[in-house]
């Protein structure tokens, strides 16, 4: 079953990269709208003054109504793709997070974890695990205001079906500011890699270049590059790129693409077409070969996504009523990396939102340290309590009994 999940994400993907900017990035909007939509999960329960409030506000940043956001989440959590993995979780503070309605719960993926909210080392293992070892680490700091916390994880990494050639970095054309400051770049093989010259509304004419990776069980990763004329805004390149990455998982050629034979022979701001005599099987006589030339690129960065069109405000007012936390303020933030290279492609997000509250008055603490420093007893007792929290018969007898008297040092590790 196909996840449309375009347009939604689109939408979405424009908002977050508009609050990055221009500059040099990577990011992962599917990353952040997963962590909404699993929120969304919980917006079931909220009553109808909140429909009109957080609830309405989280409809709008996901693009599509909350039902469907969070059927979508639950189809793509709860069947992982071989090339790329993904990980969401809710953690809590023990003892909070269980008021409110529970019916919500049943709701969620059931891949996503729920649980004791880790704290920063555990967290920290947690963004390793499901990155590949690409994120070192959780993108914020678990404090003792801390009562919820919300995470998502992306990583994928893939080598070329075909490998890029190598070539001079020249061939990038005279008036490239990379051509002198690189020596060499990528140029796509003969087979195997799709490239077109298209035109498009928004940023007139782009090139495209369609890089796949090896499958696995018959799931691939395409990555489509994207380019237009330098004056183009890049919230429009991005744009286009997101429209054009609609057809690039079948391979189909890109609407709007346009002819070699409809195009002047030279140099132009984006491509260089020329004309030479060759045997060809083409019907008419006339061949079209595409070969594209780019850069090496690698990208690591850290994104503030607490802007309220990002949606992570309701999903926040969303948790915490449903919950019945007392969540005064939150925090989201996204880390990303990703590395594109002659043989393949690698990438990871990690998205993490938490809510906080105030931190309890100051008091006086009255500290304890026991000391078992003469001989003392011990008994082991069973626990035995079932799922519909009744207990069993094994439930508080005791199993073995000690008189220890006599001290052992402990271990080196």
């Amino acid at each position: 079953m196909r996840t449309d999940l375009h347009g939604p994400l689109s939408a979405y993907a424009a908002r977050l990269h508009a609050t990055v900017g221009d500059r040099h990035h990577v990011a992962s909007p599917l990353g952040a709208w997963l962590l909404l939509a699993v929120s969304a999960t919980a917006a079931a329960d909220t009553d109808p003054t909140a429909a009109q409030g957080a609830a309405a506000d989280l409809a709008r940043a996901l693009g599509t109504d909350l039902a469907s956001a969070a059927e979508a989440a639950r189809t793509l959590l709860d069947a992982p793709h071989p090339l790329v993995g993904s990980a969401t979780a809710l953690w809590h503070r023990p003892g909070q997070g269980d008021g409110g309605s529970t019916a919500w719960r049943a709701a969620l993926p059931t891949a996503t974890e729920v649980g004791v909210l880790p704290d920063q080392a555990g967290l920290d293992a947690w963004a390793r695990e499901h990155t590949l070892g690409l994120i070192e680490t959780f993108p914020l700091r678990v404090g003792p205001d801390v009562v919820l916390a919300l995470a998502s994880a992306l990583a994928t990494r893939v080598s070329w079906a075909t490998p890029f050639d190598v070539a001079d970095a020249r061939a990038l054309g005279a008036d490239s500011p990379w051509a002198g400051r690189l020596r060499r770049a990528l140029r796509s093989p003969s087979q195997g890699h799709r490239c077109a010259i298209v035109s498009t509304a928004r940023a007139g004419d782009v090139i495209v270049h369609a890089a796949p990776a090896q499958t696995a069980d018959g799931a691939g990763l395409v990555v489509l590059s994207v380019a237009a004329a330098p004056q183009v805004p890049p919230a429009e390149v991005l744009a286009v790129a997101y429209d054009l990455s609609a057809g690039a998982a079948d391979g189909a050629q890109p609407a709007g693409s346009r002819s070699l034979f409809d195009l002047p022979l030279g140099g132009a701001p984006l491509w260089t077409v020329r004309e030479e005599q060759v045997r060809t099987r083409a019907r008419d006589g006339r061949e079209e070969r595409h070969h594209a030339v780019l850069p090496c690129w690698s990208a690591r960065n850290e994104h503030d996504l607490t802007a309220a069109p990002l949606g992570f405000p309701a999903a926040s007012a969303t948790l915490a009523r449903t919950m019945a936390l007392p969540v005064q303020r939150f925090e989201a933030r996204q880390t990303a990396v990703a590395r594109f290279d002659r043989y393949g492609f690698e990438a990871a997000a990690v998205t993490g939102m938490f809510g906080l509250t105030s931190l309890p008055p100051e008091g006086v603490a009255r500290t304890a340290e026991l000391r078992f420093g003469h001989p003392y007893a011990v008994v082991a007792v069973a626990t035995d309590t079932r799922t519909d929290g009744a207990t069993g018969p094994w439930h508080g007898v005791p199993v073995f009994s000690a008189w220890v008297a006599e001290p052992e040092e402990v271990p080196e590790e």
